[in-house]
């Protein structure tokens, strides 16, 4: 009887795994579902109540500022109490109240002050999930990628599903199934299970050391600027597609065909990824981008939006799994956190801030042409200069 104990276990083990697995798999869905509500179709809500694009843009740059103080605070507090399931649980509840609270008001300066409440607590959960699936795969075996996948099939699905549903709703239903969908995470965080043991805590220190680095600090100049041009497309997209004449539903299905574009393409590059120079790659991405934005820029009917949206993969996609890769190679193991933290706040905060709150005025007051030609140019900008960074270091080697 005993012997057959070890077998009980391992098999207990591997069924314990394998939900553990599942609710991951479920969260994210849930997680990711109520993130392609927030980025695709609350600009509708807002530009049904009668905000105009400089409004909205004012609304979308308030995220990626709190988020700068957010995602540091709520970080420390996970490794300050040992949790990130409890943080989460606890961040989840904020976001449910908050955006319950825009059924309350359409007054301007009352909608800021809620969307502040909310992205303080919405903006930290992609890198504390992020922080539980890499830290679960030591136990239940499963790549953070098998898990992280599920977020952009819940991204895709629900940016599909949104657009049919609000043919026959109008853009109100977005709070409601928003609401829906948080809930759904709270409930499905309070069964996962919590690895925070094992975290580390970041070296802030190395924030200095990293700036004194001119290479690094090229870098991230260079990151800013191409950030600013992805932030200026994903945030306006919707009030472009609407201006255009677009339905509620091809709305939808532009969401969808970015988010399942970029899946194939993720995978790809993990797999052969290494086998190519990081900053040539960030140069035909940047590239890619400016094309992107032309099309953009000089299309008049939106369903020609459709195929410009599958080139997600070949920007987005290459783009920023290619920068966490680069970003691996020019910062010393020991201040890897701090170079992360860096980043985020420059791809997450600071482009986002500029491009919410320069690109909104541009937009209202020049309309999408001289809009997306703004992002042209500065997708160029990059492109240019992440060759030139390339040609200069090969060269002085």
């Amino acid at each position: 009887m005993n012997s057959s104990n070890p077998v009980l276990t391992a098999a207990g083990r591997s069924q314990s795994a394998a939900k553990e697995t599942l609710m991951l798999r479920m969260f994210s869905f849930a997680m990711f579902m109520t993130q392609a509500i927030v980025v695709s179709y609350l600009p509708l809500y807002f530009l049904d109540h009668g905000y105009n694009a400089s409004q909205i843009g004012i609304i979308y740059s308030i995220g990626p500022f709190i988020s700068i103080f957010s995602t540091l605070l709520f970080g420390a507090a996970s490794d300050k109490y040992r949790t990130l399931k409890k943080i989460m649980t606890v961040i989840l509840f904020g976001q449910l109240v908050m955006l319950s609270l825009l059924f309350t008001t359409q007054t301007f300066t009352i909608v800021c002050v809620i969307m502040l409440v909310f992205y303080f607590f919405q903006t930290p959960m992609n890198p504390l999930s992020d922080s539980l699936i890499l830290l679960s795969s030591q136990y239940t075996g499963t790549p953070y990628a098998l898990v992280r996948i599920f977020g952009s099939l819940g991204f895709a699905f629900m940016a599909f599903f949104m657009g049919q549903l609000l043919r026959f709703t109008g853009s109100w239903a977005s709070l409601l199934v928003g609401v829906c969908t948080i809930t759904v995470s709270f409930v499905l965080s309070l069964g996962l299970k919590d690895y925070q043991g094992s975290l580390k805590k970041m070296d802030f220190s190395g924030l200095f050391k990293i700036l004194r680095k001119p290479d690094i600090v090229i870098f991230f100049v260079l990151i800013l600027v191409i950030s600013i041009s992805h932030r200026m497309y994903e945030g306006f997209l919707a009030v472009t597609l609407r201006q255009m004449g677009a339905s509620d539903s091809l709305v939808g299905v532009a969401w969808l065909i970015s988010a399942v574009s970029e899946i194939p393409v993720f995978f790809l590059l993990g797999k052969y990824g290494h086998k190519f120079k990081e900053l040539p790659l960030l140069a035909i991405a940047s590239l890619m981008y400016a094309i992107r934005f032309w099309l953009v820029s000089e299309i008049q009917s939106p369903i020609w939006i459709i195929p410009v949206q599958a080139m997600h993969s070949i920007t987005f996609g290459i783009y920023f799994t290619t920068a966490l890769r680069y970003l691996s190679t020019i910062i010393p193991d020991e201040y890897r956190s701090s170079g992360q933290a860096v980043f985020t706040v420059v791809w997450a905060g600071i482009a986002g801030i500029i491009s919410g709150t320069v690109g909104g005025p541009i937009f209202d007051h020049y309309g999408k042409g001289a809009f997306f030609h703004m992002a042209m140019i500065l997708a160029l900008i990059a492109a240019a200069s992440f060759l030139a960074k390339h040609i200069f270091s090969r060269s002085s080697v």
